[in-house]
């Protein structure tokens, strides 16, 4: 006698479905585009504990989730150091926060943080959640993904940017479209950003395992 297909094919979609819950935070939906980000105070590379409200004269920020050890983020590291150069003087420096968990991923410990941040001499703070409470806050899934946020009159963030720097993670002299310079280019003109949504491209994050 043959088995009935129909709970079968429903056992196998149960099975599918808790696989993915169990793969992915249940508390990972963060930010949308308007919304009012939340501050952190995380550990930087220095030792010394970095804020947003940290920075009294900013008028916003590139908060960027990164590491040592995803090729993207390594192919996006001179872009990154680039962009905080550029508008830094212009009240939009480069906040970078490394999510992964070391016990996943041991070489985006805070020692080789210190290590990668001296070889590159970054000229932005390098933060590490630990707990990855900030990460899953946010709704960041990818290294790298970028949050643009706009100080409001109020000293609340407002999210104005989400997603990818360009649209060449691997070939920087084949780059078409800057989506964040295009961004930052229009808050810092005072004008609401057109693209405020892009795609991030990179690896996963590598969340701390149950």
């Amino acid at each position: 006698m043959k088995k009935p297909i129909l709970p079968l094919m429903y056992t196998f979609c149960l099975l599918v479905l808790g696989i993915l819950l169990a793969a992915t935070p249940a508390d990972n939906n963060g930010y949308q585009v308007g919304d009012t980000a939340r501050d952190f105070k995380l550990k930087n590379v220095d030792g010394k504990m970095v804020s947003m409200a940290s920075y009294k004269d900013a008028k916003g920020f590139i908060v960027t989730f990164t590491c040592n050890t995803c090729p993207y983020s390594v192919a996006y590291e001179d872009r990154i150091i680039a962009l905080h150069k550029k508008y830094a003087p212009k009240g939009y420096p480069v906040i970078a926060i490394n999510p992964n968990d070391v016990s996943v991923s041991p070489k985006d410990s805070y020692a080789h943080m210190q290590q990668r941040a001296k070889e590159k001499n970054f000229p932005f703070a390098y933060l590490h959640d630990e707990t990855q409470e900030i990460t899953k806050t946010y709704g960041a899934t990818r290294t790298p993904h970028l949050y643009i946020v706009q100080k409001q009159k109020d000293g609340k963030y407002k999210v104005a940017y989400i997603g990818t720097i360009d649209d060449n993670s691997r070939e920087p002299d084949e780059v078409q479209k800057k989506y964040a310079e295009a961004a930052l280019n229009e808050l810092v003109a005072g004008k609401t950003v057109s693209q405020p949504n892009t795609k991030a491209i990179g690896c996963t994050i590598k969340w701390r395992e149950a």
